[in-house]
């Protein structure tokens, strides 16, 4: 069965019904990634500090929720590389799948975490599914749906990650008022989507056509030769730098939050309810950010997108975190840190058509999960090696780094579309 785009498709009603079903489930995995990744940030000062039976401001509570998200990222790191070259060999519909139930399956099971090496385990194993569920959703809508509607795509696809984090802040109220592990149960919804998948999305012509024409697929060292090689090291650094910065931001966020004087002294139930206000102020900005950066994409490309994105969310940063604010003035600031995030979204059509065909999920998801490597040590760096009873100063020297971000930036190379 073809699911090539077809040329004159102008309109959503001119796709076929393959490429709107490898759109609905590419967006469905990604929204579920979005809950599954962030159930962890609603609940992880109250929860550590619940398997360590220790009070919440203790300085291990930090620490220990540190190495537990550092762990998430390198997973997701590992699982982008892992299940990228899955994708390429198997087909990136038999890859999706497998990466929904691994994440669905140990998110599920960090419910019965009982000591905080348990949750560390888990979380690192529900990270491998994650970060492979991207490069493989990413690779299979470009291959299936209209090159030019590609950074509209990528702005959908990526919204689907901010409504996923948008229903984790849902089930956060929800449980606001139970036991931190009970939240992780929600994690396994995802599941239940697999079957669909594997019934109703074939795997596309191009894979198809170039596995048929490669006598012996290529592997992971090819992309540190020939021409790929150059590409291979932009996206790399790129991907390493700005996304410690933003998973800086991402997790230590909510203690900030936390710690506001407004929010510390309530009582946990209300703590809860601000930390899922603020990630829901962030998720609105995420989406509109989304289509901004869409909308310049078109206009002046990729590069000066990506570029652009890059500085503006590092002044954006440092502006809300110069200095102590009250609450209302950090979710202003949240909001358009949201707005700048719209960065990744484009990531995620430009960076698979930049690497050939049986080498586009590895390259995608190795180099940008590769990243969260790098990302996991700034987590870490920038938690414990400044005050972790304020985290406004490692959140402010971490939005310099999107600088030389935006300035490798400079040497990304343009989708041939």
């Amino acid at each position: 069965m073809s699911t090539t785009p077809p040329p004159e498709a102008t309109g959503f009603r001119d796709l076929t019904s393959h490429q709107k079903k490898s759109g609905l489930a590419a967006w469905l995995g990604w929204m579920f990634d979005g809950l599954d990744m962030h159930i962890y940030t609603l609940v992880a000062t109250p929860f550590v500090a619940q398997l360590l039976a220790l009070p919440r401001t203790d300085k291990q509570v930090g620490e220990k929720g540190a190495l537990i998200n550092a762990a998430f990222l390198v997973g997701w790191a590992l699982g982008g590389a892992f299940f990228g070259r899955v994708g390429d060999l198997m087909g990136r519909s038999r890859a999706l799948c497998l990466t929904i139930l691994c994440y669905a399956g140990f998110t599920g099971l960090s419910a019965v975490s009982t000591e905080w090496w348990h949750l560390l385990i888990f979380r690192f194993l529900s990270a491998l599914g994650i970060g492979g569920e991207w490069a493989v959703g990413a690779s299979l809508l470009s291959e299936t749906w209209p090159k030019r509607w590609r950074p509209w795509i990528a702005a959908t696809l990526q919204t689907a990650v901010n409504v996923g984090v948008l229903l984790a802040c849902f089930f956060g109220y929800l449980f606001e008022n139970t036991e931190p592990r009970y939240i992780f149960l929600v994690g396994v919804l995802p599941a239940l989507i697999v079957l669909w998948i594997r019934r109703a999305v074939p795997e596309t012509d191009e894979w198809h056509a170039a596995r048929a024409g490669a006598e012996k697929p290529p592997g992971l060292a090819d992309l540190f030769r020939g021409s790929v090689a150059k590409t291979t090291w932009i996206v790399l650094l790129i991907c390493g730098v700005s996304l410690t910065a933003h998973w800086t931001f991402m997790f230590w966020q909510q203690k900030y939050l936390r710690d506001l004087p407004e929010v510390r002294d309530l009582p946990l139930a209300g703590q809860n309810r601000a930390a899922v206000i603020g990630l829901m102020v962030l998720m609105a900005g995420s989406i509109l950010g989304n289509y901004a950066a869409a909308a310049v994409a078109r206009s002046v490309g990729y590069r000066k997108a990506v570029v652009s994105f890059c500085l503006i969310y590092g002044v954006t940063m440092g502006l809300t975190f110069l200095e102590a604010r009250t609450h209302s003035t950090v979710l202003i600031g949240f909001f358009f840190i949201g707005l700048c995030q719209g960065v990744f979204g484009l990531f995620t059509m430009c960076l698979p058509p930049l690497f050939p065909t049986l080498l586009r999920t590895t390259g995608a998801g190795f180099c940008y999960n590769i990243g969260r490597l790098i990302a996991a040590g700034g987590t870490v760096f920038f938690g414990l090696f400044t005050k972790v009873g304020d985290v406004r100063q490692a959140l402010l020297y971490a939005a310099i780094l999107f600088i030389p971000a935006a300035g490798i930036a400079c040497w990304l190379p343009e989708p041939k579309d």
